[in-house]
């Protein structure tokens, strides 16, 4: 009741400024003021007012708002345990951690580029310098491909 009050007051007030609009010449503003100020009593006489009032200030509402945001949390739980479940136990976590980016798979024969990481790390972990230190032509890994399709 109190907001069918409020709404039609406002929807008064929105008229009477469109009024005023027209009568300083601003025909194209005062449509458009008026076309806003109708939308408040529109919603009250279409319920839509009484449905949303309803929602708001009704406990029960809320509870099954409660409700729904508790099942979406039990979802969310769910996905993050069959992620975890799928990755392994707490060992092959660790161990595919301490792999780090080098680790082969196991299709795989050997790295591709793991060997020249190893190379810089026995000669002392010093850094190259200069142009002694370009990559030579190594095509060792091309020729074993090839070799391997035999061409």
């Amino acid at each position: 009741m109190l907001t069918s009050t409020v709404c039609a007051a406002a929807s008064a007030a929105g008229l009477a400024i469109a009024a005023l609009t027209a009568y300083r010449k601003r025909f194209l503003a005062a449509t458009r003021i008026a076309a806003y100020s109708l939308i408040p009593i529109g919603l009250v006489m279409t319920g839509v007012i009484d449905w949303v009032t309803n929602i708001v200030f009704k406990p029960t509402v809320w509870a099954g708002f409660g409700v729904l945001a508790l099942s979406f949390l039990l979802f969310m739980i769910t996905r993050r345990v069959e992620r975890r479940r799928s990755l392994g136990g707490r060992k092959e976590r660790k161990a595919a951690a301490a792999a780090g980016p080098d680790a082969v798979a196991p299709a795989a024969s050997v790295p591709s580029l793991g060997a020249g990481r190893e190379v810089e790390r026995a000669a002392g972990g010093k850094a190259r310098q200069g142009k002694e230190s370009a990559p030579k032509d190594d095509f060792s890994d091309i020729e074993a491909i090839l070799k391997k399709h035999g061409i």
